[in-house]
């Protein structure tokens, strides 16, 4: 049953894949929730299918079975242009491998988010630097990625998953790139500004102390997620 009061529930979604011969069940049921301003991280071994879990919930697979619900809604009953055009306004995606435009300047990869979405205007083009002054690269502007190092282009990754405000930030071992230092900078950055900003976090990591930093701990085993945290949702 859907509960608008969860910014996000799956309900026992399943998805296979093949290979070769072979049928691969990735996932077996997984249900989840998340509180809207709450957060949850996932663990769990390579190729055990968290990637595949964030790609459902972002809408962009659909599962062999089971329900993908945002604020209620359930996503399969969107059309393909609804559910883009809903999935640019909901949800804001960070990833290991930051995929910033090389052509574009810091600025230019922030703003495309708010252009995606229709005509960009003043409070588009304020919330842009505001977003750049908070995670201080005010003065990077005008630097093309090549020009950034990994810390910084994560940063700037990040603010184009803030750009539009949205309720969700899926994050796929965001600082997977990035050295030791780095990674924590970036990592407690993430976490600070989505609070401030309520917006809901689910972060994919293999590292335990990222993990601990969210409200919910889990693991993703055998096709499942098993809380292994303090709290439960």
């Amino acid at each position: 049953m859907s509960d608008i009061n969860f910014i996000l529930q799956t309900i026992g979604i399943t998805k296979t894949f093949r290979s070769g011969p072979r049928n691969i069940r990735v996932l077996r049921g997984v249900d989840a929730r998340l509180e809207k301003g709450g957060s949850m991280s996932i663990r769990g071994s390579s190729g055990c299918g968290k990637t595949t879990l964030l790609n459902l919930v972002a809408g962009l697979e659909t599962p062999d079975s089971g329900q993908v619900l945002w604020g209620g809604q359930e996503i399969r009953a969107l059309t393909p242009g609804t559910l883009a055009k809903s999935r640019t306004a909901f949800i804001g995606m960070v990833f290991q491998a930051y995929y910033l435009i090389p052509e574009l300047t810091a600025y230019e990869n922030v703003i495309i988010a708010a252009r995606i979405r229709g005509r960009v205007g003043a409070d588009h083009r304020r919330r842009a630097l505001e977003l750049f002054e908070r995670i201080g690269l005010s003065a990077r502007l005008d630097n093309l990625p090549t020009q950034l190092s990994g810390g910084e282009r994560q940063r700037v990754a990040l603010a184009r998953a803030l750009m539009n405000r949205p309720e969700l930030i899926l994050a796929d071992e965001p600082t997977g790139n990035l050295d030791e230092f780095t990674a924590k900078t970036v990592m407690e950055l993430l976490i600070e500004i989505c609070r401030e900003e309520k917006a809901s976090l689910i972060l994919v990591t293999h590292n335990p102390d990222y993990a601990a930093l969210t409200d919910n701990q889990y693991l993703l085993h055998n096709g499942c997620l098993e809380n292994s945290g303090p709290e439960s949702i």
